[in-house]
């Protein structure tokens, strides 16, 4: 494929207004290359497989007072979703500060 030919293909897609904005700024040359690219880019893609990691969901077993998780189910009840979901959501609040507890 000649170079004419690549271009018209490209030229098909339009392109949203950051893409733009990037193709101006490599027909002008204003990118310059990264210093030790292969370690950024190393460095990024453990950064983009941790992420990844981070969104899985993951599968635990503990051990919950009977009358606890009759109460925990029956608000989950109130509101209408299942109780693992009201857990969950118990733990993310608790996991990122959003609520705190008194032990």
């Amino acid at each position: 494929m000649n170079k004419k030919q690549k271009n018209d293909y490209f030229d098909e897609f339009p392109l949203d207004d950051y893409e733009k904005e990037l193709e101006e700024f490599l027909g002008k040359g204003k990118f310059v290359p990264v210093k030790n690219f292969e370690k950024r880019k190393k460095d990024l893609q453990e950064a983009a497989k941790n992420f990844l990691e981070l969104q899985k969901t993951k599968r635990i077993t503990l051990r919950v007072k009977n009358e606890d998780i009759i109460k925990v189910k029956a608000r989950a009840k109130k509101v209408n979703i299942p109780y693992q979901r009201l857990l969950n959501a118990l733990i993310h609040k608790f996991a990122e500060g959003e609520t705190s507890i008194n032990i």
